[in-house]
């Protein structure tokens, strides 16, 4: 048997796209043809579970080898196998996809599932890398004749009878001069672990089997411990920490979707976790590029996901918009929010040791995809200063007696650095007002969205203004000055500090407070905070004064000593003393004015 012909195309200028331009990365190839091989091997196991193949099945290895001498790759299966005629009906006729055709005739008789092909086009990337492709097949049907066919990448093929002794069909790759590095058996390795760590058929690749044909995710949980979850995490993250729990997936109505999603230790940092999570089609690798199916809070995460459902473009690389991809998200997020509420509900005590490593993907959650916020805000924790957690509505109760103001407000008070402003903690502690702790960035953003959904609720940073104002009563604290001296202590702190953006202002508060306070409004702080996490539009605040705003006690001791102080230059360098001392708390003083300031300091110390 010998014969030429003709790949049946529409135009003659298809076959260079095809093979230059179809898949951005030329590895691709090797996934395209072991996902061939599988599914040659996958139909003939479906055939004989049917009873329509009643042969001996034997060892169905694909195996994976280079020929350094020839030049050569070769991807061998012990499947199905061709004839010449399929080959001229499935090869030649390019996105004929025999996978579909299978698929169609079968669907009645079992799971499809299994089938990875879908599109004819996947040999066709074998020609991005070689100069020319030869085809050795023989069919599993009885009496078949084993053929070669032989392409050197143009639309011209022969077609030849050939001698060859086992069932199946072995592709033989004559690499170009420009593609040498898939002759390496490194590189050729790092392609397999990388797609074709868990297809469900062996492949082998320089005597050792490189992949799992069973992978978690396609295991029911009642199959699965603790311990195996962990290990399949380590397959994935080699030098991750264990991950905190999961998520096991798996739906096949509206859609078909397996997985299992990884709640990892995110450090406090989640710009580096992105793309972790990878799609699988048929457990063959796809992208882990996901942001079109998850939602954006959601790459946060780790792990896998499957489906043959999500919609992918004719190179299997690149997702489609369609109506399952929206499905697919909202499906993931209900997940998630479910597997958080069941573990609050479950044990609150061990929901909050761990959210310190969740708070911040909850909160991100909370502020980017409204249906998580509505499950959210009843699991979302509040951490405070005694490290005591809360829920909102716990929280609210919590602070209902104390914390409310005049006009029937509940105000938060709260910290973005414990240390920092330990001063104004304390003056709040002292009225016995509740401070929680907000010290990532991303709870700038966090704070207005809970204020724009929670009626009645409004939170403050404890430095916004002094502890008598931060929540406005209507009880006030009397001054142990008259207005006359208020106004001559006024004046000594103006001139001692010497700043007209810096308005000072008397306020009679506990002598246990400092002599002086330094604060910046809440509404310009946030716009501020609200600038650095890039919130945009913002750009004039770089040239604004820092509007803080300087209250001295009026009711403190030392404020009478500078006002008794005969000399004139004294009062001014006590009241710059007292000045500094509220920089110092704010960690706003350094340099030569921190230098001033401890030489002032020793030289009052002597007085």
């Amino acid at each position: 048997m010998q014969e030429k012909g003709s790949i049946s195309i529409h135009t003659e200028n298809i076959f260079p796209i095809i093979k230059k331009f179809l898949y951005s990365d030329h590895e691709i190839f090797l996934r395209e043809l072991v996902s061939n091989a599988v599914d040659a091997t996958q139909k003939l196991k479906r055939l004989a579970s049917m009873g329509e193949f009643n042969g001996e099945l034997g060892d169905t290895k694909i195996k994976v080898s280079i020929n350094e001498a020839d030049q050569t790759i070769t991807i061998a299966d012990r499947g199905l196998g061709m004839t010449g005629e399929e080959i001229k009906k499935y090869i030649n006729q390019i996105a004929f996809s025999g996978a579909t055709e299978f698929v169609e005739k079968y669907k009645d008789k079992g799971d499809d599932k299994e089938i990875i092909g879908h599109f004819g086009l996947g040999f066709y990337s074998a020609f991005m890398v070689s100069t020319n492709v030869e085809i050795k097949s023989l069919s599993y049907k009885p009496d078949s004749e084993a053929v070669l066919w032989d392409c050197d990448g143009s639309t011209e093929f022969e077609l030849s009878s050939t001698e060859k002794a086992e069932r199946g069909t072995d592709v033989i790759l004559h690499i170009a001069e420009d593609s040498k590095e898939f002759l390496e058996k490194s590189r050729i390795q790092t392609i397999l672990k990388k797609y074709c760590k868990f297809l469900p058929v062996e492949i082998e690749f320089d005597g050792e089997v490189i992949n799992q044909t069973v992978p978690a995710w396609t295991k029911s949980p009642s199959e699965l411990k603790d311990e195996d979850y962990i290990s399949f995490y380590k397959d994935l993250y080699p030098f991750s920490e264990d991950p905190l729990f999961w998520i096991h997936l798996n739906v096949d109505y509206p859609f078909n979707l397996t997985g299992i999603l990884y709640f990892p230790k995110l450090k406090n940092d989640f710009e580096v976790q992105r793309n972790k999570i990878q799609l699988y089609s048929r457990q063959v690798f796809i992208t882990d590029e996901v942001k079109d199916i998850v939602p954006e809070f959601l790459m946060l995460l780790q792990g896998v996901i499957d489906s043959p459902d999500i919609p992918l473009n004719v190179s299997r690389s690149f997702l489609q918009a369609d109506g399952n991809v929206k499905k697919i998200d909202s499906y993931i997020t209900k997940k998630v929010a479910d597997k958080l509420s069941d573990l609050h509900k479950q044990d609150e005590a061990a929901f909050a040791d761990k959210w310190n490593d969740i708070g911040l993907f909850v909160k991100y959650g909370m502020i980017s995809n409204e249906k998580f916020y509505d499950k959210a805000k009843d699991f979302c924790l509040y951490k405070n200063t005694d490290n005591k957690y809360y829920t909102l509505d716990a929280y609210k109760e919590h602070i209902q007696v104390n914390q409310q103001d005049k006009d029937g407000n509940l105000i938060a008070l709260y910290t973005t650095d414990l240390n920092k402003q330990d001063t104004y903690i304390q003056s709040a502690k002292r009225k016995d007002y509740d401070v929680l702790v907000f010290d990532h960035p991303i709870d700038s953003h966090f704070i207005q969205m809970l204020e724009s959904k929670v009626e009645k609720f409004t939170l403050k940073r404890v430095d916004a203004d002094t502890a008598d104002k931060l929540i406005e009563k209507d009880t006030k604290t009397e001054s142990l000055l008259s207005a006359e001296n208020e106004k001559a202590v006024q004046e000594v702190f103006e001139s001692a500090i010497n700043n007209k953006d810096r308005k000072v202002t008397l306020e009679a508060m506990s002598p246990q407070e400092l002599p002086v306070n330094i604060t910046q409004p809440e509404f310009m702080r946030r716009m501020k905070d609200m600038q650095a996490m890039g919130g945009g539009g913002m750009s004039f605040m770089g040239n604004m004064p820092e509007m803080l705003s300087v209250t001295v006690n009026s009711n403190h001791p030392l404020i009478g000593k500078i006002l008794n102080a005969g000399d004139e230059n004294v009062k001014k360098e006590l009241a710059k003393q007292a000045y500094d001392l509220a920089l110092l708390s704010q960690g706003m003083l350094n340099g030569a004015e921190l230098t001033n300031f401890i030489q002032r300091s020793v030289e009052l110390s002597v007085k």
